[in-house]
């Protein structure tokens, strides 16, 4: 039998980079299973409109933060603004990260500096900060957003498809070190997904982008989501995209690396 307090209590998820695309989709299902949210993004005034409209709808608690994830400092401030309001985070999906586009003796080396941040050491820092938490109740997971990139070297996105490597490295990683703890950590790996990251990244003529049907952000977030709910360590979304995943061990890696550079050049 539950007690008063156990029925007021909702579970709290913190999703980055909350504001549009895959992470807004997954907060979303969250609001709709009854999650408190903390949403974390650039865009003050799509957190604000978010927020409003899912406190309405859903009768939910939403905290935003307005931050920009390649500042070092943002982490820690989140994880101790929350700890001093006494939020609790059970489940925390780092969402956020972004691409660049290009020879990588071309590209700006302060958007890859940056990229290195958002992608990589911040999504590392808020694990590191939350997981202790989540170790010391027994419960928790946590939703790290790679990309079916992690799986081989990509040419003309060197470093971006190498930050996606480290997130699927370093998820599974943790996820072994954390069997038995009551914690766990999935790993989604989504193919190209309809969004404004090609656009943003200027790869939107690519033959990858032009050459095939993506899936939607929505289809993308409830995949990752009951997969995070199932405890699963790697989920990666679409036959075709898993398919490819796991195909790429069976060839030489040089054959791989020139294929992945054929479907990033422009048509």
């Amino acid at each position: 039998m539950k007690t008063k307090d156990q029925e007021q209590y909702k579970r709290t998820a913190l999703i980055t980079g909350s504001a549009s695309g895959i992470g807004y989709e997954l907060a979303c299902i969250f609001a709709s299973k009854n999650y408190n949210l903390v949403l974390i993004d650039r865009n003050e005034l799509k957190l604000l409109e978010i927020a409003s409209d899912f406190q309405i709808e859903y009768a939910i608690s939403v905290i935003t933060f307005v931050k920009d994830l390649s500042i070092s400092t943002s982490p820690e401030e989140i994880f101790t603004e929350l700890k001093q309001a006494g939020v609790q985070v059970d489940v925390l999906v780092n969402n956020a990260g972004f691409g660049t586009y290009g020879l990588f003796n071309e590209t700006s080396l302060k958007n890859e500096l940056e990229m290195l941040q958002v992608n990589l050491v911040c999504l590392t820092h808020l694990t590191k900060l939350f997981l202790k938490d989540m170790v010391v109740r027994g419960k928790g997971k946590i939703l790290n957003v790679a990309s079916a990139a992690a799986f081989q070297p990509g040419p003309l996105m060197a470093v971006y498809f190498a930050t996606k490597a480290y997130v699927l490295s370093f998820s599974e990683a943790i996820a072994n070190e954390l069997e038995g703890t009551g914690v766990t950590v999935t790993v989604l790996c989504p193919g190209s997904t309809v969004s404004a990251f090609h656009e943003r990244t200027g790869m939107a003529d690519s033959k990858l982008v032009k050459g095939q049907k993506m899936m939607d952000a929505e289809t993308v977030a409830l995949i990752g989501y009951d997969a995070l709910m199932l405890g699963k360590t790697i989920v990666i979304p679409g036959l075709l995209n898993k398919i490819l995943a796991k195909s790429v061990r069976f060839f030489p890696r040089k054959l791989v690396t020139r294929i992945v550079r054929t479907m990033q050049e422009d048509k």
